[in-house]
């Protein structure tokens, strides 16, 4: 035990030595309670609740920001077994507004699930719609020397919508003490045929991991979380700590390279439903024009047994 301590401990510090040397930048939304939402961007989460989730997010970024980016969130996975196999299944409805660009996706996914070893392994694949629309307003001042959107072909000037197909594939292992997970989003880097040229969605990858690690105090745990997100040419680390209390309630921290100090508080109101809050404190320029980011999170898990009555369930699992 002491020795795979170890091994994820150096792991994650060699991680974070990495995330320091890093910029940031990337398409898909950015999330500060990525622990509470991996079935976003890891298909492999597919089921590993055993039981059925239903999960609702919405993230104001830097609020007072014209044009500032704003998202939402539904996304439902639950644990089943068709034919036996041990499986799990998905949706994730996606509302992600920047600028006057608006994205909307619905993705699919199903994992089929692996024992391995002490956990379970997730192998998950991805299958959807997204469609981009632009309502573009520009402000040209009046001068020779600029040109406006019409006098140039690559310039959107109209409204315009597009839409394409989108995949991703993920892998996601799991067991009582951590988990870890490896994934790609836009694998078939979706091309997106606007009037005037077809730019394409980038594929963006993903490494997630985490650590439950019990003190002799059984009231307490000690939740520390990476996330390393990139797009190939930008790449964003977050580090996280949170410390859970008699597995109701939780606050930590977060440091997200080259943009934000994040601090978090959450609470499980009742058997299987839990409320989580996040702020972020901006630590790039942009701090001097916006009041932060807020960012709400609402999921709530329960079983379903086909030789009972549907009921719910107060679930231990936090990761």
């Amino acid at each position: 035990m002491s020795s795979r301590r170890g091994k994820i401990v150096r792991w994650m510090v060699w991680m974070m030595f990495l995330g320091v040397r890093m910029v940031s930048g990337q398409e898909d939304p950015q999330l500060s309670q990525f622990m509470f939402s991996k079935l976003t961007y890891n298909p492999g989460f597919a089921g590993s609740n055993g039981g059925i989730c239903v999960t609702g997010l919405n993230r104001q970024q830097w609020v007072g920001f014209k044009g500032a980016p704003s998202t939402t969130i539904f996304q439902g996975e639950a644990f089943v077994k068709p034919f036996g196999l041990p499986s799990g299944v998905g949706l994730t409805f996606t509302s992600d507004k920047l600028g006057f660009e608006n994205n909307l996706s619905i993705t699919g996914t199903y994992a089929y699930r692996l024992e391995l070893g002490s956990g379970t392994l997730g192998i998950g694949l991805s299958l959807g719609l997204i469609n981009k629309s632009i309502d573009p307003t520009w402000e040209v001042p009046t001068s020779d020397y600029h040109t406006p959107p019409s006098g140039d072909p690559l310039i959107p000037d109209n409204k315009e919508s597009a839409m394409a197909f989108d995949m991703g594939l993920g892998l996601y292992y799991h067991s009582d003490e951590f988990y870890v997970g490896v994934s790609s989003t836009h694998l078939n880097a979706p091309v997106i045929k606007y009037t005037e040229g077809e730019p394409f969605i980038a594929r963006h990858y993903y490494v997630v991991a985490g650590y439950n690690l019990r003190l002799p105090d059984p009231s307490f745990e000690i939740l520390p979380a990476f996330f390393l997100q990139s797009d190939g040419k930008a790449t964003q680390f977050s580090l996280n700590l949170n410390v859970l209390y008699n597995k109701k309630v939780w606050g930590g921290v977060s440091y997200r390279t080259g943009d934000a100090i994040v601090g978090m508080i959450g609470l499980q109101l009742m058997s299987g439903l839990r409320i989580g809050y996040a702020y972020d404190f901006q630590t790039s320029e942009i701090r001097n024009n916006t009041g932060g980011s807020h960012e709400v999170m609402v999921k709530y898990c329960f079983n379903l047994s086909l030789q009972r009555e549907p009921k719910s369930y107060k679930s231990i699992r936090f990761l």
